[in-house]
């Protein structure tokens, strides 16, 4: 699994973008977070078989709150941690939280 890191706006404005090209996903994730840990694990299991043309992104919420914020505000939904954000066509069209987040899920909410 191929994790690219998210650390500033200018690289979400980049993601938002290319997620008119194809869809995008963001991982907000707790370093200190047991539950966190268990779910970026579970996705690194599961990620290349059930989506592999999607790029995931990582958000280190202890050194990106305020980045993890503009998030929140920018797509209307409440911040939790951990939670996976999918962007298709520049918006979020799915979003999960805690044990919720699974590569199957995601797989199924992604527009032909």
């Amino acid at each position: 699994m191929n994790w690219r890191s998210l650390n500033s706006e200018g690289d979400l404005n980049d993601i938002i973008e290319d997620s008119h090209q194809h869809p995008q996903a963001i991982l907000k994730h707790s370093t200190r977070c047991g539950i966190s840990a268990m779910v970026k694990k579970r996705l690194e299991l599961q990620w290349e078989a059930k989506n592999p043309k999607i790029s995931i992104y990582i958000l280190d919420l202890l050194a990106n709150r305020e980045l993890s914020n503009t998030i929140a505000q920018k797509f209307d939904i409440q911040h939790e941690s951990p939670q996976l954000i999918l962007l298709q066509n520049g918006v979020s069209t799915y979003h999960a939280s805690h044990i919720g987040i699974s590569s199957s899920a995601v797989a199924k909410h992604i527009q032909s």
